[in-house]
């Protein structure tokens, strides 16, 4: 479903994507792991054409996305939904309205079949009546199932979730996760879960992907990266202070020992 070859990237003197190369194989969730500002978020944006890479693939359904125009990654976008950290709702509408924007704004439904498609994405994600509330009104658990909420109006083949589970107690965590499970078994979509969460990732994921200096230095089955040999990887799912991650960090900001 999505294939990604030798992406690289850089803002400024700062190389973000190194060569970067990932596969999601149709219908799987796969995790991305690791350290704050190795590029997860980047590499999301990137699948959506919110940043453009400076070389490399990245093929969806087989077809290169890379040099689309505005107007054609737009059409895109409508088959892949974005699950932003922090919700990203508009404050000025309710919750209704944020959930049914994409349909009102870019598809030619009439007003009952959005308040339809609306009610009915809001009870997937475990909500209801809750249309007329505003984004203050809510949890952040419930700002986040409420972005879910939008993303499924669009009846999308692919999702991108961006750390889902941040800032969210344990219970609505749990909710958050089984939500993930359940859209993947019942509606067979294609994932990207971008976590700091190692529990979340071994839960939900079919295969976790962990990002280093800008490349994917591992890639397996979650049971294969929790019993991993690997000593940078080891450190991080385990957050043990000593470690090779640390060293290079030491090195990078010129710490002594």
């Amino acid at each position: 479903m999505i294939e990604i070859h030798n992406l690289y990237k850089a803002f400024g003197a700062s190389m973000i994507l190194n060569n970067l190369s990932l596969t999601v194989r149709r219908g799987e969730t796969k995790a991305v792991i690791g350290r704050s500002g190795v590029g997860k978020s980047v590499l999301l944006k990137s699948i959506v054409g919110l940043v453009r890479p400076e070389s490399g693939s990245i093929k969806i359904n087989g077809v290169e996305v890379t040099g689309l125009s505005d107007r054609e990654y737009n059409k895109l976008r409508m088959e892949i939904g974005m699950v932003f950290q922090g919700g990203a709702l508009f404050d000025s509408m309710s919750v209704g309205e944020n959930v049914g924007f994409v349909l009102d704004e870019f598809m030619s439904l009439d007003p009952k079949t959005v308040r339809e498609r609306v009610r009915d994405a809001l009870g997937m994600v475990g909500l209801k009546d809750v249309e007329t509330l505003m984004p203050s009104q809510l949890s952040g658990g419930m700002r986040k199932r409420v972005s879910l909420a939008r993303v499924l109006c669009m009846e999308p083949q692919i999702i991108l979730y961006d750390e889902p589970t941040s800032e969210v107690d344990p219970i609505t965590a749990a909710a958050i996760n089984n939500l993930i499970i359940e859209l993947r078994d019942k509606l067979k979509v294609t994932s990207i879960v971008v976590t700091h969460d190692m529990n979340s990732a071994y839960q939900i994921a079919d295969s976790i992907a962990m990002f280093y200096r800008g490349q994917v230095i591992a890639d397996g089955k979650p049971e294969e990266i929790r019993n991993t040999q690997h000593p940078v990887v080891s450190q991080f799912i385990n957050g043990l202070h000593e470690g090779p991650i640390t060293e290079d960090e030491n090195l990078v900001f010129g710490h002594v020992k």
